[in-house]
């Protein structure tokens, strides 16, 4: 594919790491951005090269706290005054999706406030990966190019060659997601009615669907406390599964979500990088999105359709004929 030049890759503080494995797919440097921070908690963004009439891509996830959201406000902001040509977030996580609607009067709904806020911010395009309701993109009234970590986690649980595969949802609001997963390996759905304590805290769980002798794979969007996993994990093997696994797009791992990993009968538990692991879990894996972002850059870079290169279905057509997932 042909690239243009005209194009410029900054990063957030805490997605750095991220930024970087991108610039290398695309084989540009990562550009030079500066945070100065004051003594009483306020900070400052400034780029150290010129972004005029470019393109320019702001890598950051707005994982907690919230000083990685007001980042990516001021990088939007910076970059606008600076005259760059178009400015496109790459929010590999977008925060505060949970709040999509109001489930009860006098509460906010967070999810708009972050889109109104980056849009008023001045950015032209959102990047972003397996938000928590697919609704939110009408949010925005820029382009949102929405892409799937089942594109790695796919790949991945085809590898493990598991026989009497089944793909279970931990609760209702991921049983769509879970359902693609399970169309996709031609295998039975099972789905987990939850009922919740308070918030965070997960009361009691049944299982619908059998579960015996069978390889299982959870699979969900997010993973915070671990609390809804780690409790699915343990019904599952009282009900006789022969083994239980999780995948999930975004690793947050809240307080002693490492722990309870660390002590359920979950074999391993799978996230994608958008956010980074900072807990010492020897269960806990990462697969690598940076060739997807870096692809999506190129894609709208070179005008090309992102859907077509980064479609959630080819993964599913190539295991079914047989294809190598990574040709």
């Amino acid at each position: 594919m042909s690239k243009k030049t005209s194009f410029k890759v900054f990063s957030g503080t805490n997605s750095k790491y991220l930024a970087e494995s991108i610039c290398k797919e695309l084989g540009y440097p990562l550009g030079n951005l500066v945070r100065t921070d004051f003594a009483d908690g306020e900070f400052v963004v400034s780029f150290e090269e010129s972004v005029r009439g470019c393109d320019v891509f702001l890598v950051q996830s707005t994982f907690p706290n919230t000083d990685n959201l007001m980042e990516l406000l001021l990088m939007i902001d910076a970059a606008k005054r600076a005259s760059a040509k178009s400015i496109i977030a790459v929010v590999p996580y977008f925060g505060w999706a949970r709040q999509d609607r109001k489930d009860k009067p006098r509460v906010p709904i967070g999810a708009k406030l972050v889109a109104d806020m980056l849009s008023v911010a001045g950015i032209d395009r959102l990047i972003t990966m397996d938000l928590h309701a697919d609704q939110i993109q009408g949010f925005f009234n820029v382009p949102v190019d929405h892409l799937y970590g089942s594109l790695e986690l796919v790949p991945y649980i085809n590898s493990l060659q598991l026989e009497n595969l089944v793909i279970a949802a931990p609760d209702v609001g991921a049983s769509k997601r879970a359902a693609l997963f399970s169309k996709k390996f031609n295998v039975p759905l099972v789905l987990c009615n939850k009922t919740r304590a308070k918030a965070n805290v997960v009361e009691s769980i049944q299982i619908i669907g059998n579960v015996e002798g069978k390889n299982v794979v959870i699979v969900d969007d997010m993973v915070d406390t671990a609390g809804t996993i780690t409790k699915a994990a343990e019904e599952m093997k009282k009900a006789g599964a022969s083994s239980v696994r999780a995948v999930a797009s975004h690793c947050i791992m809240s307080g002693k979500a490492s722990e309870r990993v660390d002590e359920s009968p979950l074999e391993e538990m799978v996230f994608t990088n958008s956010i980074p692991y900072r807990g010492t879990s020897k269960k806990v894996k990462q697969l690598s999105i940076a060739a997807m972002f870096a692809r999506a850059i190129e894609c709208i870079e070179a005008n090309e359709s992102v859907s077509t290169q980064l479609d959630f279905d080819l993964v599913n057509t190539k295991i079914k004929n047989k294809i190598p997932l990574d040709d």
